[in-house]
């Protein structure tokens, strides 16, 4: 090997090591991020329609030190009739009561009608448990805006929602990027 041939492959090696070394920590430093801090959540099924719809992609953010709140949209991973992670939306949190008046569709909590510009159609659609309902201290009620084909809280195949099993709030659609969206 002449001295020419023996500068390039010196050269080569710390150009290598320097690559290797930048790809491997990107990956790890995505892997954190992803794994404690953000999620890519798919959509399945028609419960959350018309604001999400089969197939879209959510990011999600999984550290919620806010706590939840009414109209916030969250992926839940708690062990359902269905055996698969849920999104809906959170219409009341621990203390609260929900109340439903099935034969005008209005939703109330803690006496206060919501005004639910984001649902498909009113709420119609009675299910397996009865209301008045309170919702226990770390559990969250929630609902598809889908209400006439959506399993959610109403439902004891879901049931309510201990915040122990939520992995995030959707912060965006992501896919398709047509359809980006954020929500507050």
């Amino acid at each position: 090997m002449n001295e020419e041939q023996q500068n390039q492959k010196e050269i080569k090696q710390p150009f290598i090591y320097d690559f290797v070394s930048i790809i491997c920590t990107a990956l790890i430093v995505i892997m954190v991020v992803f794994t404690f801090f953000f999620r890519f959540v798919g959509v399945v099924g028609d419960s959350m329609n018309p604001t999400l719809y089969e197939s879209d992609w959510l990011l999600v953010r999984a550290i919620n030190s806010d706590g939840y709140e009414y109209g916030d949209i969250i992926i839940s991973t708690q062990p359902n009739a269905f055996n698969e992670p849920i999104v809906k939306r959170v219409i009341a949190t621990g203390g609260q009561t929900v109340d439903i008046d099935f034969e005008t569709g209005d939703v109330y909590v803690d006496g206060e009608l919501l005004q639910e510009d984001y649902i498909a159609e009113p709420t119609t659609t009675k299910q397996d448990v009865n209301f008045p309902v309170t919702v226990p201290e770390g559990c969250i009620f929630a609902m598809g805006d889908n209400r006439n084909d959506s399993t959610d809280s109403r439902s004891t195949a879901i049931g309510m929602i201990d915040e122990r099993y939520i992995i995030g709030k959707v912060l965006f659609r992501i896919l398709p990027f047509n359809q980006f969206t954020y929500f507050e």
